[in-house]
């Protein structure tokens, strides 16, 4: 165990290790978890802590109660909705409201997809990844913290300093353009992790933005994880038709 996990919370501590259950597919879509009293004997810790690291996961939405059966690893796929937006990068967004758009950190890495992030980009687990994670703000003033993942190209910059700008800027130059977007937004806590990279000093509300985009022509796909400060952030949304 890490020394930052040492300082979490015991339910947080025991969310994280729920979380990798899922993410190493030792629990797939659909299966039933252990019971609230089975993780209390497997972790040796109180009802209660059971049941705020599960509920953790129930607010991320990678887990789902079912009444009278159980709690279960949700189902999620990004094609059974119609939902379709138009795609806007942060800076477009923070310029359209007067804002300069600013990267405040940036790291870059190149991974192996496990099952889940395979799942969402129609690859194969195991396969290079392009991990991206940046915290972006305005003005130098923190505003929401992006993980992204890409399929792995050889062209693809692993010097973080090449990301600090717009990343569909980036894409163009390899004439990769992303025309479909499905995203859905939840509200959450902030964790211990998004309360350190955002700097603020207790577990405020947070707008959880989740984006997949597309570019058919070039068989890219982009899954971004986006969590905005809730305080700071206003998402906008044109039902208007020309």
């Amino acid at each position: 165990m890490s020394n930052n996990q040492k300082t979490q919370p015991l339910y947080a501590q025991i969310a994280n290790d729920l979380r990798d259950n899922i993410r190493t597919e030792k629990w797939i879509e659909g299966q039933r978890i252990p019971t609230e009293m089975d993780l209390c004997e497997i972790y040796h810790v109180s009802r209660i802590t059971i049941r705020k690291a599960v509920e953790e996961l129930v607010r991320e939405n990678l887990l789902i109660r079912k009444k009278a059966k159980g709690t279960f690893v949700n189902q999620y796929s990004p094609e059974k909705t119609n939902h379709i937006t138009m795609i806007k990068s942060f800076t477009q967004e923070m310029r359209e409201q007067g804002k300069v758009a600013t990267t405040i950190h940036a790291e870059v890495s190149k991974i192996a997809a496990d099952y889940q992030i395979a799942k969402y980009l129609k690859i194969n687990p195991g396969e290079d990844v392009l991990m991206l994670k940046r915290v972006r703000g305005s003005d130098e003033d923190f505003l929401a913290y992006f993980v992204t993942y890409v399929p792995f190209k050889p062209y693809f910059s692993l010097t973080s300093k090449d990301y600090y700008g717009s990343f569909y800027d980036y894409l163009q130059q390899f004439n990769i353009f992303p025309t479909k977007q499905v995203e859905y937004v939840e509200a959450m806590l902030a964790n211990n992790e998004i309360q350190a990279l955002l700097k603020l000093t207790k577990p405020e509300p947070i707008l959880k933005r989740v984006r997949f985009t597309s570019d058919p022509t070039n068989h890219f796909s982009e899954y971004t994880e986006c969590y905005y400060i809730g305080r700071k952030y206003k998402y906008y949304l044109d039902f208007s038709t020309e």
